[in-house]
């Protein structure tokens, strides 16, 4: 037996686990261990997290490459040669028709850096196309933007884990660790257990949400009013710091007039939640000495994201809880390598070490890298959805390789976004499993994961560590880093893309050097060495850095920067037709789009399927009891599963988990509006029809 320490390939937490494996092989028979050595988790797994050898095994998942014979052929089994041949010539025969931009990449926020790096190249030096975005888009973008509008950069979390039991008081905004990240809960019960308060803000009474001090359920949408309102308080009754607005930050003015526009009872009328919490919130929050906000999906995914987190920023800022230990606004990152996997590429306007694509400086930078004219590095291209909506359309993209990520469940509007899918030209899907989306594939490459191969990843507080290879793959599967090696030859360009994970990291830190996400300093042995190092991190002799902003901003003047926001509704409130709202989000035993973590038997008997949450009123309103089928409607498509009547839901809002593909998908419903600033879609609310639509099992059989 063999044993190797390494990380979980879910979370953004990246948990440190040890695997041990048997040296001859046998996938099936690998351990997962306790890693207890390692500061994130100390040796605490989820469920996903102990499971997840059980899709190494060859039983689980793709072991050889698929192609499609014809228009309406089924995908059959081929050769590496076959298959590298027919996704490099389809995606040449579309530029040849086209035009560049008319071949895309779609990236993931699973992959590890090396892959996000140099398929970023791949779309601008082996395509020279712009089109090239990712899911990522779907998940932490308004945070993101909100980061870089208020404090010049965007880390997800600023400061480490550990500063959370430090805090005097935490506000976890939409984010229900409980169920998405179950190994950080720790950190909340340790702040509790030091005397700090926990407000959590959720429309559900989730298990993150039941030992809070304080709940706080507002209207699904209304987030930026309620803090909006929060802040109009802290102003109205004396509790700015105002030496740190003084020292530290610019734009206040506008934003307190902004924020005066929201007082309490028009802030109750609006979110529902009654003005004795809110005055309860800012008691709370502004006698604890030191304090947090924490957002995740629950307040980003909407049109308004950006201006949402910048109100929680404001909130922050206003009252000193920014660049010092204890305090701080974080972001919550959702996938595994959500961090990294958006610093280094695969977004439409972003080049390596997080720089921007019209910049004529960063440009020249990356050209030197890379060895290409600078003049021929494409300029932006379309935001994920976007890029999706145009699939197969004159202008858009008519062959995409897609790789990591399964639109077909995961994106806003999924129904259409699968009718846009099967429009192409040509699909090629690099993945593990065969997906729903890569069911729809000309073409299907059996990628190795997380076990089978070394890389590095970037948790959600900037800890870039490394996953080591613990197993080889089975036989007929590659990886990643393989596939764009020999998809570039085909297309003419035989140099820059090495296959060699440690390689390619080498050359991400020379074009992240200087940028804003500097890897400079940071190597494979150092990592190890350290248990992951903290970016920024220029020089080998730098010592990282885990906590921003003690002494400044990273904006040119070292000032944070308030933003002058005001609330606005949802993109789609309910009406006559649509008088519910339905919110999204995820189960503790299942993982994104489930195309893992639903062929785990172990997760699978613990989350089968899909289901429909409401409250007790709406139920009796609507004669449904539990179990009974209900088809949940929207402007966009339906969706039929199970009722599940809980109290801990608002009587006007039904949820549903997003994990699951077929009639109870709950994509097939949301709505894609987009955020202006960060192209998010608006995931998190929408309005919805309820009816039921069969019997109880019991009723069937008796």
């Amino acid at each position: 037996m063999t044993t190797t320490d390494t990380h979980c390939p879910y979370c953004s937490l990246q948990c440190g686990m040890r695997l041990r494996a048997p040296q001859a092989g046998r996938p099936e028979a690998v351990e997962v261990l306790e890693r207890p050595d390692f500061p994130v988790n100390l040796g605490a797994l989820c469920g996903k997290g102990r499971s997840a050898a059980a899709v190494l095994s060859p039983a689980a998942r793709l072991t050889a490459p698929l192609v499609r014979d014809g228009r309406d052929g089924a995908l059959r089994e081929a050769s590496w040669e076959e298959a590298l041949e027919r996704a490099a010539t389809g995606l040449r025969a579309a530029q040849q028709r086209h035009g560049r931009d008319a071949a895309g990449v779609f990236g993931g926020g699973g992959l590890t850096n090396e892959k996000a790096y140099l398929l970023g190249k791949f779309a601008r030096v082996a395509l020279r196309s712009a089109s090239i975005d990712y899911n990522g888009r779907f998940c932490m973008s308004s945070a993101a933007a909100a980061h870089r509008q208020a404090f010049g950069i965007d880390r997800g979390l600023p400061f480490p884990l550990a500063d959370i039991p430090r805090s005097g008081c935490v506000i976890l905004v939409g984010a229900n660790p409980a169920a998405t990240m179950p190994p950080a809960v720790r950190y909340l019960r340790e702040l509790q257990e030091n005397g700090g308060r926990l407000i959590v803000v959720d429309p559900r009474r989730t298990a993150t949400a039941e030992p809070a001090d304080l709940h706080l359920q507002p209207v699904p949408g209304t987030d930026l009013a309620l803090a909006l309102g929060l802040l109009h308080l802290v102003i109205a009754d004396g509790h700015l710091d105002e030496d740190f607005i003084a020292r530290r930050t610019s734009g206040f003015a506008a934003a307190r007039a902004a924020a005066m526009a929201h007082w309490p009872e028009r802030v109750e009328r609006i979110t529902g939640v009654p003005t004795e919490q809110l005055r309860a919130a800012v008691a709370m929050f502004t006698g604890a000495g030191t304090g947090m906000v924490l957002t995740a999906r629950g307040p980003e995914q909407h049109s308004k994201g950006t201006d949402t987190v910048s109100a929680w920023i404001n909130l922050c800022l206003a009252t000193g809880n920014a660049g010092r230990i204890g305090s701080g606004y974080g972001c919550l990152t959702g996938q595994g390598n959500g961090q990294g996997g958006r610093e280094h590429g695969q977004k439409a306007d972003q080049l390596p070490g997080y720089r921007s694509i019209e910049d004529p400086a960063a440009r020249a930078h990356i050209a030197r890298v890379w060895a290409v004219p600078a003049d021929e590095l494409p300029r932006s291209g379309r935001s994920a959805y976007e890029l999706l909506d145009t699939l197969g359309e004159d202008g858009g993209v008519r062959a995409l390789l897609l790789m990591g990520s399964n639109p077909v469940v995961s994106a806003p509007r999924a129904g259409h976004v699968t009718e846009r899918l099967g429009a192409l030209d040509f699909l090629v899907v690099s993945d593990l499993v065969l997906s729903e989306t890569a069911q729809l594939a000309d073409v299907v490459l059996p990628a190795a994961q997380w076990a089978e191969e070394s890389g590095t990843t970037t948790n959600l507080e900037g800890r870039v560590i490394l996953r080591r290879k613990a197993v080889d793959p089975p036989p007929g599967v590659r990886e990643d880093l393989y596939v764009l090696r020999e998809l570039a030859a085909r297309l003419g360009v035989r140099r820059g893309f090495p296959a060699d994970p440690e390689e390619v990291f080498e050359e991400l830190r020379r074009a992240s050097a200087g940028g804003p996400a500097d890897y400079a300093g940071i190597s494979y042995a150092r990592i190890e060495a350290e248990d992951g190092v903290f970016w920024p991190c220029p020089a080998v002799d730098h010592p990282g850095t885990p906590r921003l902003f003690l002494d400044r901003f990273a904006t040119p003047d070292g000032r944070a920067r308030f933003a002058a926001v005001a609330h606005r509704p949802a993109a789609e409130e309910p009406d006559a037709e649509y008088p519910w709202y339905l919110t999204t989000g995820r189960v503790v035993a299942q993982y994104q789009s489930g195309a893992q973590t639903r062929r785990v038997p172990e997760l699978n008997r613990a989350a089968p399927g899909p289901f429909v949450e409401l409250h007790p009123q709406l139920a009796r309103r609507l004669e449904v009891a539990e179990g009974d089928l209900l088809a949940v409607t929207s402007r966009r498509g339906r969706a039929v599963a199970p009722a599940r009547v809980t109290d801990t839901i608002r009587p006007d809002t039904v949820f549903m988990p997003f994990h699951w593909g077929g009639a109870g998908r709950a994509n097939s419903l949301t709505n894609p509006a987009l955020d202006p600033t960060s192209k998010m879609p608006e995931f998190k609310v929408c309005a919805v029809r309820v009816e039921r639509a069969g019997v109880r099992p019991a009723e069937v059989t008796g």
